[in-house]
């Protein structure tokens, strides 16, 4: 029988329950997976607090690896990887539709392929979609030390990308620097746009990478350079105050983009050459995922605890 994390109402950790399900026989166009590894993402909590719409009843989570067994479209046997709706990937199978799934490289391991689907394909999109990144620009990237933060300054580096990191204690600013942050900023005693101004003489940078949200909103836009891009991509601390115009005019021309993973891998020609990029820099060992946190699936509440509290560093996933 199967099993997975349910939630009936919105809330705190503690609405999330542990059930035995029926997984189903798939339809046209779905399989069934049988999950190896769950990732932990932050847009987790966004669903389960309500921040984000579900339909409740509902599962929870959006990033899985697995192996395929009810077959309508893909192999049986196939080793895959997905991240996205429908919700239920805190499961310990499912039937979903099988154009969401993403074939892995034998090379790359299920725990990994669940510690970066989500963060990777965040990272791709952040670095080769979003604004033309070239050798010798430099960017500011909040959460440093987060699954996405390690991998976007890994790949960064490949890319002859300086990053200017913020983190919230040494022992996340030493992972930064050994992950490629050229320099890290301590918010918690520092002012950041003070000294992104000091280490670009005065410039600021070209983009902010900001997935914390109301908290760094400000100082993001008081770090951008003339006609700067902030890209606000999550929301840890909270959404962002509503955006005045006139003051993004006054303080340089600015730019403001709320990007979704959604809308860079909905194409799947798309989403298989990030995908492709990403798989090949992390089998290569160009780029690695660091797994800093696991839990069990019914550790689900712990583990959301935990994540909010800021009390992770890289990628968390469940081993089942």
């Amino acid at each position: 029988m199967a099993h997975a994390v349910r939630f009936y109402e919105t809330g705190g950790p503690d609405v999330l329950t542990w059930e035995e399900v029926i997984a189903g026989d798939p339809g046209p166009g779905d399989v069934r997976i049988r999950h190896i590894a769950v990732g932990l993402n932050f847009a987790d909590t966004y669903f389960r607090t309500g921040l984000y719409p579900a339909r409740l009843p509902e599962g929870i989570g959006v990033e899985a690896s697995g192996v395929v067994e009810g077959v309508t479209h893909v192999a049986e046997g196939d080793r895959v990887t997905y991240t996205g709706s429908p919700l239920g990937a805190y499961s310990t199978e499912r039937v979903m539709p099988a154009s969401h799934l993403i074939k892995l490289p034998d090379e790359i391991g299920f725990e990994t392929a669940a510690a970066m689907t989500m963060r990777g394909l965040t990272s791709a999109y952040l670095l080769r979609r979003i604004h033309p990144l070239k050798a010798g620009d430099t960017v500011l990237l909040h959460a440093a030390a987060g699954g996405v933060g390690l991998i976007v300054s890994q790949w960064a580096r490949l890319l002859g990308v300086t990053v200017i990191g913020t983190v919230s204690s040494e022992e996340k600013a030493e992972l930064a620097r050994a992950h490629g942050c050229e320099h890290v900023i301590r918010y918690r005693r520092e002012n950041v746009a003070e000294r992104v101004r000091e280490l670009t003489d005065g410039a600021g940078v070209p983009v902010v990478f900001d997935s914390v949200g109301k908290d760094t909103f400000a100082g993001s836009l008081a770090s951008l350079s003339r006609r700067g891009l902030l890209v606000c991509f999550g929301t840890a601390s909270g959404p962002v105050p509503p955006i005045d115009a006139m003051r993004l005019a006054m303080n340089g021309s600015l730019f403001v983009t709320r990007p979704a993973l959604a809308d860079y891998i909905a194409e799947p020609a798309e989403r298989d050459a990030l995908a492709g990029e990403l798989f090949g820099h992390v089998a290569s060992g160009r780029i690695k995922i660091e797994i800093n946190q696991r839990y069990s699936l019914e550790d689900a509440a712990r583990a959301h605890r935990a994540l909010e509290a800021g009390r992770t560093t890289g990628s968390s996933v469940f081993t089942l």
